[in-house]
């Protein structure tokens, strides 16, 4: 085992806009393998720079660096530009070059300011647009065709221009009744449902995405046992790996989400979700506890580390460079944001965040 690569298995939030001496100091100490920046992050284009540059600073090697700037709510670069129009908006306007765009639009945006993961396209069917599940306005068809057709443009758009894409939420999210912000969902879907429909998305992207995300859901059909597939060996190892041939990236969904944090203690949580094949423990918002999963990690069976760390030194080997910044090429993308919703919305409603869109939720809190 290489005890002073534990840390590139932990994909971390950050405390605020800047990186104070304590957490520079723990951020060296641990040397994560990626963070992750939420609205809490950012306060102006220029200081947002200067946070992912400080964050390469204090990494000995390249790190991920991570958003969910998916379109609508769940677009944290909203908070210093415009929003970009969601999925299900851009699916009802029916216009795949418009998708394109905002793939495209999206990769310079990120590129730009030093990102090179995006976590997203959303992979799940909407089978009601009104579930109160999280995935309001975030899902690109009501069927595996809508789905695998829209979710691609962007997804290949958003490649083409160097970020990596990651889809979610395997092994798919949509027939869930509650929210795994708060509570761990029980989803009774049968593997023959689930093969025809949410795997035939996710099986069309697993040589076309480059990490691919595990949702906190228990499913009976696959494990007896509750337990989110986020730790399940039966859906990551067996189901991902083996049966779908998946080779990219694995992370699990935020462990310090309620359908976890109700469940399972720190130490379970990281032993299982190393076990069952996650490359990639995801803690966003208990920062400090990172010194605690570094010293999990080392608990571990060496044959688990040292494949996470395969895959994760294969995935960064495929992560590009960052542009220069600048404001005047921040401004400039942000009018074409701007442009892409006014063509999907129309002038009156582009001018206007819709209602639906500007409630709070879970997924945009932070």
């Amino acid at each position: 085992m290489k005890s002073d690569l534990l840390g590139q298995l932990i994909l971390t939030g950050v405390p605020g806009p800047r990186i104070d001496s304590e957490t520079g100091k723990l951020f060296r100490r641990i040397q994560p393998g990626g963070f992750i920046l939420f609205g809490r992050n950012i306060e102006s284009a220029s200081q947002l720079h200067r946070l992912i540059d400080d964050l390469r600073d204090v990494s000995e090697a390249d790190p991920i660096i991570t958003i969910d700037q998916e379109g609508g709510r769940v677009s944290r670069l909203r908070l210093i530009g415009n929003e970009p129009p969601n999925a299900q908006q851009l699916r009802d306007k029916n216009d795949i070059d418009l998708i394109r765009r905002h793939g495209d639009i999206t990769g310079r945006l990120l590129r730009l300011f030093g990102f090179n993961l995006d976590l997203c396209p959303v992979l799940d069917i909407s089978f009601d647009d009104d579930a109160d599940n999280s995935l309001r306005g975030r899902c690109y068809g009501k069927t595996v065709e809508q789905v695998v057709r829209n979710a691609r443009a962007f997804n290949d758009a958003l490649r083409e221009q160097g970020i990596a894409s990651c889809g979610k939420h395997f092994p798919g999210y949509s027939a869930a009744n509650s929210d795994a912000h708060y509570q761990l969902p029980r989803i009774d879907r049968t593997c023959e449902q689930l093969d025809r429909n949410e795997l035939a998305v996710f099986r069309e992207f697993v040589d076309d995405v480059d990490s691919m995300m595990i949702c906190h859901g228990w499913y009976p059909c696959f494990d007896s046992k509750k337990i989110p597939a986020s730790l399940s060996r039966r859906i990551i190892t067996d189901l991902l790996r083996t049966e779908l041939h998946f080779d990219g990236l694995i992370m699990t969904d935020d462990l310090d989400m309620g359908a976890i944090l109700t469940g399972y203690q720190l130490e379970d949580t990281i032993r299982l979700a190393i076990a069952a094949g996650n490359d990639l423990a995801m803690i966003c918002h208990r920062i400090p506890e990172i010194e605690n999963v570094h010293r999990i990690l080392g608990t571990l069976p060496s044959d688990q580390i040292d494949q996470a760390l395969e895959n994760i030194t294969r995935f960064k080997k495929g992560l590009v460079t960052p542009d220069e910044f600048s404001e005047a090429a921040f401004r400039e993308i942000d009018s074409e944001i701007r442009d892409l919703r006014i063509a999907v919305l129309g002038e009156e409603n582009a001018m206007q965040r819709i209602a639906e869109d500007g409630k709070t939720s879970p997924v945009e809190m932070f």
